[in-house]
């Protein structure tokens, strides 16, 4: 790596900028499970969180009503102080002024409370996205094997949209005309109070029946906001998957695949929408005919000299701000409905239990060395019986010594996978225990697991980032130099090098643009990189060409070195110098011993030799 090359990169790795933070404490994060049904209280529990600057939105906001409605009663006062004619002097200059100061208080106060909206808003949903990936991550793999990622990472920000949506609806479309009418009422109960009244037993009782029938249409949306996370959702899976698709052919295929999920959606949003017209239509003859019939008793109070020139002025202004309020607020009300379907959809597919959390006491495990041990192990998969025939693993009982070196072997199906991902605490055994270093994994934190080790898989998982991401990914504080020793160790210095950006060349989804060798063996750099007591091969060399696998294997000789290492392998000549063999069948351990041992024993072992050409591999 050149000089410029290594100081670019250490720029990079000191110099990101910081990333969202969530206020609550990672232990308090568990508490949104409660949440899932209620998606109101879910968006609460954040606005909370930054109350004051809430408080300052709602203060400005409620404000800037009060002078929006103020302003008729102004005009009412000029038009009143005027009809005195000339004479009025100074009082039509002071009404006037108050007139031009509520005018300038409604402008003023509502950019005060979007300039706060601006901040306050945008932090209540970083954090909200914040702690839902918090949680999503925290979930075993077999959850996301059994869900698609778009629909996953679209219902995340389908809800932080949402919740964005409705804050800004409440804020700047619904309190608004909801302060407005009662502030009006307010302000025509002193033309008339039986007037008022029967304005607000109206007014109360088309509140009522709007919103029992929005509440009808509940399902209407939801099923809305579930088509739409299906069309990212298979959006997203063609995507991941276009090389199949085009290999298969598949194009037209799943363009019109596309195409019908899009129009399942397109037509339930289609139903949503005009549910909500027709509400909005209905709310507008109302609001027509009681602001005409009030109007009207306006002008026959004036008749019978019960109501100035200014108050009729002022009740057609009320009227039209009733009219228009209430209309608004007809709106806004059904447009939360929707958004609120919405979010509590995204809340409730989002905000699973984990199948596998820390316990309440779990303490870091103490790293004394690195052994490991299965006690008494019987696992089956979910949905599986239970009774023995449908069990991975029967009874596995199997230790090793801190530093040794232990091959799996057997037939497909015979649960060597399946003892490192108990091992890894993917899954949980139904009955017995697994120990590090004398410490039951299912007492300790899981951080602290992961910590102690490190795995090297048959199928590479890589950052669509550069080299030096993944790599440093073992060991994220790690300098550059020390990624530089891990991929000299790994025998990855040379093709890294030579790409077009050194290691600052991204590797492309999933790592694509690296053969299956450079893969292997910048896995084997990561897992250097991090230096965990206890390393994990599952299959690493299973899918590579003879060149490929030499080079691998010495990089693998170099990582083995001092270290706890189970390896699951079919190529039983990429065991030759590992100090034990365990062959698995139906479970269970059924042979054991050093490979020289059980090459010249009959057995499972032998027959395994036998059938890959290696009868004399002893």
């Amino acid at each position: 790596m050149s000089a410029t090359a290594y100081g670019a990169s250490h720029l990079t790795h000191s110099m990101a900028p910081a990333a969202i933070a969530p206020p609550s404490r990672p232990e308090e994060r568990e508490s949104l499970i409660p949440y899932a049904d209620r998606p109101i209280a879910f968006l609460l529990r954040y606005v909370m969180q930054y109350r004051t600057a809430h408080a300052v939105v709602l203060a400005a906001v409620l404000a800037a009503v009060a002078c929006s409605v103020g302003s008729q009663y102004a005009v009412k006062h000029l038009v009143d102080v005027l009809s005195a004619g000339p004479q009025a002097g100074q009082g039509a200059w002071a009404a006037l002024g108050l007139l031009a100061a509520i005018i300038a208080g409604d402008n003023l106060l509502w950019r005060l409370g979007g300039w706060v909206a601006a901040d306050s808003f945008t932090r209540v949903t970083g954090h909200m996205r914040a702690d839902l990936f918090h949680h999503l991550s925290g979930h075993a793999p077999d959850y996301f094997a059994d869900r698609s990622p778009g629909v996953l990472a679209s219902r995340i920000s389908a809800t932080a949209n949402a919740a964005w949506t409705v804050l800004s609806t409440m804020t700047w479309n619904a309190l608004p005309p909801t302060v407005a009418v009662c502030i009006a009422i307010a302000f025509l109960a002193g033309v008339d109070v039986v007037m008022a009244g029967t304005l607000v037993v109206i007014a109360g009782g088309m509140a009522f029946l709007l919103t029992w029938l929005a509440g009808r249409g509940k399902p209407l949306h939801q099923d809305y906001a579930a088509k739409a996370a299906a069309v990212d959702g298979e959006l997203v899976d063609v995507v991941q998957n276009i090389g199949l698709v085009r290999a298969f052919g598949a194009t037209i295929r799943e363009r019109e695949r596309f195409g019908q999920t899009v129009s399942n959606e397109v037509a339930s949003r289609k139903r949503s929408l005009r549910y909500l017209e027709k509400l909005r239509l209905a709310h507008a003859v109302m609001t027509a005919l009681l602001t005409v019939g009030l109007l009207c008793w306006a002008l026959m109070l004036w008749q019978a000299g019960r109501a100035t020139t200014g108050d009729i002025v002022m009740t057609c202004g009320l009227g039209f701000t009733i009219l228009h309020g209430t209309r608004d607020l007809a709106v806004a009300l059904v447009e939360l409905i929707q958004h609120v379907a919405r979010l509590s959809e995204a809340v409730k597919a989002l905000l699973v239990p984990h199948a596998l959390p820390d316990r309440p006491d779990a303490k870091p495990i103490r790293p004394r060395g690195g052994g490991v041990a299965f006690q008494d192990v019987s696992f089956a998969y979910p949905g599986a019986r239970t009774d023995g025939g449908g069990r991975v693993l029967r009874h596995f009982d199997l230790s090793i010594a801190p530093g040794e070196r232990v091959g799996l072997v057997g037939r497909s199906g015979s649960g060597k996978s399946t003892a490192l991902a108990l091992l890894q605490r993917f899954a949980a055994p139904q009955s017995g225990h697994i120990l590090i270093d004398g410490q039951d994994i299912a007492g300790v934190s899981q951080a602290s697991l992961a910590a102690m080790l490190a795995v090297v898989p048959q199928d590479v998982s890589l950052f669509q980032r550069s080299v030096l991401e993944n790599i440093r990914y073992g060991r994220p504080d790690a300098t550059d130099a020390e990624v530089l020793r891990a991929a000299e160790a790994a025998h990855c210095r040379e093709f890294i090098e030579a790409m077009p950006k050194g290691f600052h060349t991204e590797v492309g989804q999933r790592g694509v643009r690296l053969s299956g060798g450079q893969r292997q063996r910048l896995a084997i750099a990561r897992a250097l990189l991090k230096d965990a007591p206890i390393l994990l091969l599952d299959e690493a060399t299973s899918a590579l060409d003879s060149e490929s696998e030499m080079a691998v294997q010495a990089a693998l000789e170099r990582l083995m070195r001092g270290r706890t290492v189970i390896a699951v392998a079919h190529r039983l000549g990429t065991l030759r110098h590992f100090d034990r063999i365990v062959v698995m069948q139906d479970g269970q351990v059924r042979e054991q011993g050093s490979p020289a041992e059980l090459a010249l024993r009959p057995g499972l072992y032998r027959d395994l030799l036998q059938s890959q050409g290696m009868a004399t591999a002893a």
